[in-house]
């Protein structure tokens, strides 16, 4: 025969407390579950009576705010020299690795930073671009910094990386573009200490020689050539003419 159990038996009013405590919970549960949908429909029909807001893009664009995260912008100093150093901190910066930069050595003959270095090549894939401002952080001269342009979108993905060239800040007065001369007598930082204000009188722009560009005294022999019997031939031409 089974041994019988010395254990009394339980009666069904004493139940453990989580059975005690399920009924109060289901109860709850449905309470919620048809308290869910009321709310959310309690803002559908709260949204039915305002008042409709319609902006009329692009015919009226709205006004963004000062600090608003939009296309970037490469500026410069007061007179016309780049603020870029190309130390490419911002390329490790971007989270997106949407930002480019190869940095060069500045010469006296072309400089176009007051330091030693400059940003050769600058590129911003706007296709990755998160605007999260993070490579404006990184920049240690303030070089690089987000204007309120948000009009980026394109239907070419070539379109939409953009150059240093249309990155670069345009200039103003008592700028002169870059390459050129450092300001006489000053140092790079005299130019962070915010000593210059604008070029120094008489100052001209370096021949580019990084992109292309040729001294007048340095043309190719066949230009000078083609000068001289343009010059030749109008020369007879006058003397005909006369």
């Amino acid at each position: 025969m089974a041994e019988q159990s010395n254990m009394p038996d339980r009666p069904s009013s004493q139940l453990p407390e989580q059975q005690q405590a399920a009924d109060p919970q289901q109860s709850n549960q449905s309470n919620q579950g048809f308290q869910n949908p009321v709310a959310g429909f309690g803002v559908t029909f709260k949204a039915m009576f305002k008042k409709r807001l319609t902006e009329q893009y692009p015919e009226q664009q709205k006004t963004t705010a000062p600090r608003f995260h939009g296309r970037h912008q490469l500026n410069r100093h007061p007179d016309g020299l780049e603020k870029c150093i190309g130390c490419e901190l911002c390329a490790w910066a971007c989270p997106a690795d949407a930002i480019y930069v190869e940095g060069a050595d500045n010469t006296e003959e072309e400089r176009y930073s007051p330091g030693e270095r400059y940003g050769r090549v600058y590129q911003i894939n706007y296709a990755r671009c998160i605007l999260c401002g993070l490579c404006i952080e990184a920049c240690p001269t303030r070089a690089l910094t987000m204007t309120n342009e948000f009009e980026l979108a394109d239907s070419s993905r070539e379109n939409l990386i953009y150059t240093k060239e249309q990155l670069l800040a345009g200039l103003e007065e008592g700028m002169v573009d870059s390459p050129h001369a450092i300001y006489p007598g000053m140092d790079e930082g005299d130019y962070y200490r915010g000593l210059v204000t604008q070029a120094a009188p008489g100052t001209e722009p370096q021949v580019a020689v990084s992109k292309g560009e040729q001294p007048a005294s340095e043309e190719p022999a066949g230009s000078a050539v083609g000068k001289a019997a343009s010059g030749e031939g109008a020369g007879a031409s006058r003397g005909v003419g006369a």
